[in-house]
């Protein structure tokens, strides 16, 4: 039996007898493959604490009479990341709608490449706004996290968006059209010049125009009084070389007929 943490879109602990591949091919598609949904989850490595019912998981994830096994017991739909000590965070993976799975492995938090003292987050689980700062990820997550602020949470996940120098007049990759980029301009202004303002929303959900496309360095793991956990991106060349049909299938390639080398 695995333990899965869905962060994307939903928020959700999850015991199942599926491997991690078909497991994100279970959830993506439905066991009929008739949905279609993009997903973020994280493998959990073991049990732990007693805000979870891991008896119940044990006697109800169990194969079915015909020997099938059973694909999804859910333990919580509630506040579940906040609960999850990140120690127990293994294995992240970014699943397409067609249920492929890429696998990211946990790596030492790095400065992001070419700081130009400002950054674009989309938040992930449990809230899912889209975010200008001028704060690097570690310093972000510790500003969400802290209790003695007005507004803060007790955990986060979230993912770099890639993004254009905004002092040079450079077109941007595809994410936002000539007045989203007008707009992300005015509110990158307001947090450049008013030191005292950490962060300013781009865009309440932006969940879904958000592509994996977009994410620029990783995804990052915060919890209250924890270090943080860092998931880096693979470039599109590794995709392109070891992981074809799930680029393909995510729009990594501009054309759809290119193959990789042998």
């Amino acid at each position: 039996m695995h333990y899965y943490l869905m962060i994307f879109p939903t928020e959700a602990l999850i015991a199942s007898m599926l491997d991690s591949k078909d497991f994100g091919s279970y959830m993506a598609t439905g066991a009929e493959n008739t949905a279609a949904e993009q997903l973020i989850f994280a493998e959990i490595t073991g049990e732990f604490g007693t805000d979870f019912d891991w008896d119940f998981a044990k006697k109800a994830c169990v194969a079915h009479p015909d020997g099938r096994p059973k694909n999804s017991v859910y333990l919580s739909v509630y506040r579940v990341l906040e609960r999850v000590p990140l120690r127990h965070v293994g294995d992240l993976y970014l699943v397409t709608r067609d249920g492929l799975s890429l696998k990211l492995v946990k790596n030492d938090l790095s400065p992001p490449v070419n700081w130009k003292g400002y950054a674009l987050y989309k938040e992930l689980c449990p809230v899912t706004p889209l975010v200008a700062t001028t704060l690097l990820p570690e310093p972000f997550s510790l500003y969400l996290l802290d209790s003695t602020i007005h507004i803060s949470m007790p955990a986060i996940v979230f993912a770099d968006v890639k993004i254009d120098d905004l002092d040079r007049n450079e077109k941007s990759e595809g994410i936002f059209s000539k007045e989203g980029r007008d707009h992300l301009r005015l509110c990158f202004d307001e947090v450049r010049k008013h030191p005292r303002k950490k962060t300013k929303t781009i865009d309440r959900s932006f969940s879904d125009q958000f592509s994996y496309t977009h994410i620029g360095q990783g995804i990052y793991f915060a919890r209250a009084k924890e270090k943080i956990i860092f998931f880096p991106m693979l470039d599109v060349e590794t995709i392109r070389k070891n992981h074809y049909e799930w680029g393909r299938s995510a729009n990594f390639y501009s054309d759809s007929k290119e193959m990789p080398d042998d």
